[in-house]
């Protein structure tokens, strides 16, 4: 399917996906550099920083897209999460504490989880089901040009500014409304509600029955692979260790966020037509020679190489997550299988961020990448084992 034939709102989503992560990168490829460098903060509180901060997205998708279920409506739990990361933005150039900037990031997290279910759901119910390998993988192509675009202009900004952190934190404010004003703006989810009536699926535990074998298949390897895959802060915190000047570390995440959006798309009309376990163990294997290359990194080249091999993981597995998900559960409790899926993730980023913190402090960078590939290795091996019929 070309691209031009996805549904228009999945374009919008896109759109809106892209101008708050414009944003949010712009301050994340800068942040654990700001903690460290400025606010003397060690790389294990980093960890745990993050740890808590991506688990919490994971854990308030399970609710939101529960609701979101319940209410038989997308867009209005998509468009308070937008607006909820917007009004967290400010936080970050006026925090003058640690304790602030913590505060901020899990403020803009549970905006980011109250939002991801809902307009995941609301994606697999614009599209048909054989245009949805294609229609995640646009969306997070969009996504993934905004989290492009914000660290190369954090770069360019730090310079213009005289390495000024918060002056480039400011700007980063206005991309976040813009996002929410196109989403209030333009976004129409199709009409009528998701359920009717008494049909419409509670949050409860007996709700978890309605979930076939090969769904919580699907979450367990979506687990793994979070084990796998720690905070992207550890990316940046490695090009710090290996003497990057602090104005270039963002280009870091540009070089990453470039190869995963140039590899989302393309992955996600590949799942379309051949086996997505496939793809996901291909996306294991990359992620195992990534590792490698950034445990064993001496400088730029082999930095940068494992840094672009880590965003080609990203690109052949995040959009084929999404869709798989959106295969094995009911159409009418989507939202809340999308939650699920996440809650879980969020358990693992949250054990994940923490347990590569204190292998950094106590055993070195080297160590919390060898780990990442261990766990990569897991995944691969499950995957390789897994006996299904097509996707």
């Amino acid at each position: 399917m070309g691209v031009r034939k996805i549904h228009s709102g999945v374009w919008l989503l896109g759109i809106v996906s892209m101008s708050m992560d414009v944003s949010s990168e712009m301050i994340h490829s800068l942040l654990p550099l700001y903690l460290v460098a400025v606010m003397g903060v060690g790389a294990g509180a980093v960890g745990l920083l993050e740890g808590v901060a991506e688990s919490t997205v994971l854990v308030v998708k399970m609710f939101s897209g529960a609701i979101s279920d319940r209410l038989g409506k997308r867009k209005t739990p998509v468009l308070a999460g937008y607006s909820l990361a917007a009004l967290a933005k400010p936080l970050f150039p006026l925090a003058g504490s640690f304790n602030t900037i913590v505060a901020a990031r899990i403020i803009d997290r549970i905006g980011k989880g109250i939002r991801g279910a809902p307009r995941d759901a609301l994606i697999a119910d614009l599209v048909s089901s054989e245009q949805r390998g294609a229609a995640y993988g646009l969306r997070q192509s969009l996504d993934t040009v905004g989290a492009l675009a914000g660290p190369l202009l954090a770069s360019l900004l730090m310079r213009k500014f005289d390495g000024n952190f918060r002056m480039v934190f400011w700007v980063a404010v206005a991309p976040a409304f813009l996002s929410v004003l196109t989403l209030a703006l333009f976004v129409r989810e199709p009409p009528g509600p998701v359920n009717e009536g008494s049909s419409r699926p509670r949050l409860r535990w007996s709700e978890l029955q309605y979930y076939p074998k090969m769904f919580w298949l699907v979450v367990g390897v979506g687990a793994l692979f979070t084990l796998s895959r720690f905070s992207e802060a550890f990316l940046i915190l490695r090009a710090g260790s290996l003497g990057i000047d602090r104005n270039d570390v963002p280009l870091v995440m540009v070089v990453m966020n470039a190869v995963y959006a140039a590899s989302a798309y393309p992955a996600g009309r590949l799942s379309d037509r051949i086996n997505r376990r496939t793809l996901l163990a291909i996306g294991a294997g990359v992620l195992i020679v990534a590792d490698l290359f950034l445990a064993q990194a001496k400088g730029v080249p082999m930095l940068m190489t494992g840094v672009g091999l880590w965003g080609l993981h990203m690109g052949l597995t995040q959009g084929l997550f999404a869709a798989l998900v959106a295969d094995h559960a009911p159409s009418e409790r989507r939202g809340t299988a999308f939650g699920l899926f996440s809650l879980v993730s969020g358990v693992a980023m949250f054990l994940a961020s923490v347990i590569a913190g204190q292998l950094w402090d106590r055993a070195g960078a080297p160590s919390t990448f060898y780990a990442g590939a261990g766990f990569a290795a897991m995944a691969f091996f499950l995957l390789a084992s897994i006996r299904s019929p097509k996707n």
